[in-house]
């Protein structure tokens, strides 16, 4: 079934719009990994991005009535920027349905391209529901991202591209995953071509509709999709991707938003380049797969499938890089409230680089320490850990806590006073949009008293606030239930144990 693409690829027009993207070899990566790392660079095309190999593709097969209708598309960005650029090429109209969420780099580059723009929803899927509406209502063309023979053989090109530029086969590929189109397109060249390399997908921990249909053996919906990689945040895999991929895919990766953001600075590293964090992807999957296998000496390749981010998200990239490097580490501590202490938990760490220190006094008999260490990738953080509680220090591991990582590390100091009775904390996250933080608070109405609130701005698409609110014990579900009526995401955070240390009432 996967032949019957082959000749769709090969015919597939891309190249009146698109260029041939270099493979470089990443020299760092390479070193480290034991392994030769190759990158595909997509993300030098004239948008920046893959997507606009299928979106000419799909343009180039309208018949001159469909052009003279104009198109339409739902999209984050990168199928929105390819399409719009394509559409101008062919001087066909251009409208483009774009999630509120979707960062304004996205959204002026799809206007500078003479593409109307029409801003809808919160997720892909009101866009695509919005987009659906002007096909019924004004007669115009729908150019879908992925799910689409014509836009998955455009895709397909980037393989096309890779087996001509690398001539012997590679040991394994690794494909970022959306709905599937350019992995779709990329397999059924690659399992035709070199029917002995490995096809791995990657998707977003948060967003894998590919593994989670794999495991159904069928297409399903996800009940909710995290939006770090805007360009990967998908519900459902598509159909016709899903058709082709079932059969030409070894297996599936998920990466976090840790390891993305240290792929992006892995990127950064190698080419100079920024990756977005859905074209950073593919290499944090390959570095999940040397790590489990232990290959060695073998040649692997990572699409780097787009650079359409905003520069104020790299803030919090940063922060995030070290930690999905495996090499900071975040410990909660307790050490004794006497002179010297400090010293002595010192000299307990070694010659390991502090990268933050929190300190707030907690009474006359302890103090608790917020600390972020640099540390070597490996046994090294969990024989630290050994080696402080041997020594008599409380020692707890918040490496993994979103909490901590994205509150608590920065609101260290603010006990509750003893007449904050009823806490509650919830950690929520709201599309980042004038008047949703507003929504927020205006849903919970005035039965409660807000107790603590912490609000930081990491110019992703969503925002995320911590907030603690007295809530009486029998008040609770009907609590819980505004909190669904509101419809943002949630998890409440009472027991965690960041906030008990750090934030919570003084015991005693």
């Amino acid at each position: 079934m996967p032949q019957s693409y082959i000749k769709r690829i090969l015919d597939a027009r891309v190249y009146d719009v698109a260029r041939e993207t270099p493979v470089h070899e990443a020299s760092l990566m390479s070193a480290r990994l034991d392994n030769r790392v190759w990158l595909k660079r997509e993300d030098l095309q004239p948008v920046f991005s893959f997507k606009l190999r299928g979106a000419y593709n799909k343009m180039h097969q309208l018949s001159a009535e469909e052009r003279q209708r104009g198109v339409v598309a739902a999209s984050a960005g990168n199928h929105a920027q390819g399409l719009a650029m394509a559409a101008q090429r062919m001087a066909v109209k251009a409208t483009i349905v774009m999630p509120r969420t979707t960062p304004q780099i996205k959204v002026d580059a799809v206007r500078n391209w003479g593409a109307k723009v029409v801003l809808h929803g919160d997720s892909f899927e009101e866009a695509a529901t919005r987009a659906q509406e002007l096909v019924e209502s004004k007669g115009l063309v729908y150019v879908h991202p992925f799910d689409d023979p014509d836009v998955i053989a455009g895709q397909g090109t980037v393989g096309m591209e890779i087996v001509r530029q690398r001539q012997e086969p590679l040991h394994a590929i690794f494909v970022p995953v959306g709905g599937g189109g350019l992995l779709a397109g990329v397999a059924a060249y690659i399992r035709y071509v070199w029917p002995n390399t490995r096809i791995i997908g990657v998707e977003p921990e948060d967003a894998a509709c590919l593994k989670l249909a794999l495991e159904r053996g069928r297409r399903d919906r996800l009940a909710e999709v995290g939006l770090f990689a805007e360009g990967c945040a998908v519900a459902q895999i598509g159909k016709e991707p899903f058709r082709v991929i079932r059969d030409t895919v070894d297996e599936v990766i998920t990466a976090t938003t840790d390891e993305m953001c240290a792929a992006i600075k892995d990127i950064f590293e190698d080419t100079r380049s920024i990756a977005e964090p859905a074209g950073a992807l593919a290499l944090a999957g390959l570095k999940k797969y040397v790590e489990r296998s232990g290959v060695q000496g073998q040649d692997l390749l990572a699409i780097v499938s787009g650079a359409n981010t905003n520069f104020d998200r790299l803030r919090y990239i940063s922060e995030r890089t070290e930690i999905g490097e495996q090499r900071e580490a975040v410990i909660s501590v307790t050490i004794p409230e006497r002179k010297g202490s400090f010293r002595a938990f010192c000299s307990a760490l070694g010659r390991r680089n502090i990268t933050e220190f929190n300190y707030r006094y907690a009474g006359p008999e302890r103090a608790l320490v917020f600390v972020g260490l640099s540390i070597t990738p490996g046994p090294d953080f969990q024989e630290l850990l050994t080696e402080l509680r041997d020594d008599g220090y409380e020692c707890e591991d918040l490496t993994s806590n979103e909490m901590a990582k994205l509150h608590i590390r920065h609101m260290v100091g603010g006990r509750a006073p003893a007449e904050v009775d009823n806490e509650v904390v919830y950690r929520v996250e709201f599309p980042e949009r004038p008047g949703a933080l507003l929504k927020f608070l205006s849903g919970l109405g005035q039965n409660w008293n807000i107790s603590m609130f912490h609000y930081r701005n990491h110019g992703a698409a969503y925002g995320r606030i911590l907030v603690g609110i007295q809530v009486p014990r029998n008040e609770r579900g009907q609590f819980r239930q505004v909190l669904d009526e509101v419809g943002f995401r949630y998890w409440e955070e009472s027991d965690n144990v960041a906030y008990r240390l750090y934030l919570g009432r003084t015991p005693g």
